[in-house]
């Protein structure tokens, strides 16, 4: 059996993200990302904070140098 997933508060999700905590609320409020009610509390799994990043992370451009001939 594999362990649960963590869940994260909204200040746990803030503080992975480098932001405040409006943000990940925002992101709940949008259904932007997953999350998780246990009565009154929001929970954000970590998987589902890992998978919003991922989607999210722009790779750089490999560019080769091109060499401009002199006219």
């Amino acid at each position: 059996m594999t362990p649960p997933d963590p869940l994260l508060t909204i200040a746990q999700a803030a503080e992975l993200l480098g932001t405040t905590e409006r943000f990940p609320r925002r992101l709940i409020a949008e259904r932007r990302i997953a999350f998780v009610k246990v009565g009154r509390h929001v929970r954000i799994p970590a998987s589902a904070l890992a998978e919003y990043i991922a989607a999210r992370t722009v790779q750089p451009v490999s560019r080769t140098r091109q060499l401009r001939r002199a006219a």
